[in-house]
């Protein structure tokens, strides 16, 4: 008796549950339609409506052209074949909103910055990288990028060009010369130390050299593992939770230790210390808030997230290109003479600065493969996109509360409407003609560094860094030979691609090299 009381007890409460939903989303709904209409909204195109069930099909897909390494240009193509830069996708009973328009990242980003946030992509990522700045909303992130602002300045870059010349110089030394060398985990390694230093202040010294660069191997390893994973769980949005396991818990395990390691040697060895520190540094601006381990990690983890794979990306993507297009590496290498001279000191931040041939190629190579190939936000409370709906497209479409809004400059970034007929081919003269105007005109259709007031901090770093690491390598090597399946790489964007939070290639940069 008791249990059959139970029972309809329980059966009651989950029909009055049930019912309280049905009611609550139908309220929901009635409020999004009186929204829409005020605003005047139209839908959005659905991406290959009614062609699998519950969008299994193109999941299935995106997954195997993922192991394939080729997902960007399967998107890329995807999106062209449609015909429309913004639609609507569903999977699994859940819609998102896909947009490629820059007025509508304009809007996510920067006009309409208090309608959206991070949504599902904290949780996604924060096994990994815990509570920092790319994982933080509102309060917590500006206080965070406000403590971090200080790094950037241009003090503290000019300070950071001495540490890059230092590890530049050691991977010029390095490097054998007429045999064949993957630059890509050499950058990988130098992009590593340099914000190791960015991070603690200056390079740590009297450590065993050995212990310190199996370490580092290990932690490049359990990183790039972990990435694996986040991109994986990523693709399912909300579902991510699906994808898990203990490789996953391991490597993220390996990450938190090297960098609690990292930690425990600069208060050690009193790199960080108040009145001690050469210059600024993350940690050592982190410590009058908290000396909490886990959170010093946190913070510090997602800072090296962004200086370590952003850049090395950048530079084995700039010295494949410049391989395989010697005209424009004999170009360059003429105005770097010009302005260097026979001076064999590394270039200043001023004679950077005077770069503009560089500049041009680090703008194509960022617009070809930006570092953050695919990105997303949620909307925290119902609100629009101004284009994108009707027949014509140009209505604003509906955003819902907890709806995701992805955008990928990758694709954005070869529209042949904003960057010519020729946006697959790698040319850096674009941005030089025309008086430079591209750079102006692109506006929110070119995000190499993000936009709006999440833009990267560190953007003008990372590019006096690859500019730094290019031109010591022009300066060192006057051959620069490709090594690969014939005389050239793939055509651009058709090179085999390892997408995680970044786009790096799946095929290294294998050059062969001579003085």
């Amino acid at each position: 008796m008791a249990f059959t009381t139970l029972l309809l007890t329980i059966t009651a409460a989950a029909i009055a549950w049930l019912a309280f939903t049905v009611l609550q989303r139908r309220d929901i709904n009635r409020s999004d339609l009186a929204y829409a209409q005020a605003h005047n909204c139209q839908p959005a195109p659905i991406l290959e409506a009614g062609s699998s069930y519950l969008g299994l099909g193109l999941l299935l897909r995106t997954f195997r052209v993922a192991k394939e390494q080729r997902l960007l240009h399967f998107f890329n193509d995807l999106v062209r074949s449609t015909g429309n830069w913004t639609f609507e996708q569903r999977l699994l009973g859940i819609s998102g909103i896909d947009t490629f328009e820059p007025e509508n990242v304009e809007a996510v980003l920067s006009t309409q910055f208090e309608d959206f946030d991070l949504g599902e992509r904290r949780k996604v990522f924060f096994a990994l990288l815990g509570d920092g700045i790319f994982t933080q909303d509102g309060a917590a992130w500006a206080h965070t990028r406000a403590l971090l602002r200080p790094a950037f300045y241009q003090q503290n870059t000019e300070r950071m060009l001495d540490e890059i010349d230092g590890s530049v110089g050691k991977m010029l030394r390095d490097v054998a010369e007429e045999e064949e060398v993957d630059f890509q985990p050499l950058f990988f390694r130098l992009t590593l130390e340099t914000t190791m230093s960015l991070l603690f202040g200056k390079r740590m010294e009297g450590e065993d050299e050995q212990r310190k660069k199996v370490a580092m191997d290990d932690f490049a390893a359990a990183f790039d593992e972990a990435q694996d994973w986040l991109a994986r769980r990523g693709r399912l949005g909300g579902l991510y939770w699906l994808i898990d396991g203990p490789g996953f818990r391991r490597s993220c395990r390996t990450v938190h230790h090297f960098i609690d390691a990292a930690i425990e040697e600069a208060l050690r060895v009193k790199v960080v210390n108040e009145g001690e520190t050469e210059g600024y540094s993350v940690l050592g601006a982190l410590l009058p808030e908290t000396r909490d381990r886990k959170v010093l990690r946190e913070q510090c983890l997602n800072v090296l997230l962004a200086g370590r794979d952003t850049t090395a990306c950048l530079l084995s993507w700039t010295c494949r290109l410049l391989a395989s297009h010697p005209q424009t590496l004999t170009t360059l290498r003429q105005e770097i003479t010009q302005i260097c001279g026979p001076n064999p000191e590394p270039p200043s931040r001023a004679q950077l600065k005077r770069m503009r041939y560089l500049d041009a190629i680090l703008k194509e190579v960022l617009r070809l493969y930006p570092s953050v190939p695919i990105n997303s936000r949620t909307a925290s409370r119902t609100t629009t996109l101004p284009v994108g709906g009707g027949p014509d497209r140009s209505s604003p479409i509906l955003i819902r509360k907890g709806q995701a809004v992805a955008y990928s400059p990758y694709i954005m970034h070869r529209r042949e409407d904003i960057f010519g007929p020729d946006a697959a081919a790698f040319r850096p003269k674009r941005w030089l003609e025309n008086d430079g105007r591209l750079f102006a005109e692109a506006g929110w259709a070119y995000l190499p560094f993000n936009g709006g007031r999440r833009v990267c901090l560190g953007q003008e770093f990372a590019l006096l860094e690859a500019g730094s690491v290019i031109v010591g390598m022009v300066r060192r090597w006057t051959a620069w030979k490709v090594v690969g399946d014939g005389e050239t790489f793939p055509e651009v964007g058709l090179e085999r691609q390892k997408v995680t939070l970044v786009v790096s290639c799946a095929e290294g940069c294998r050059l062969e090299v001579k003085s």
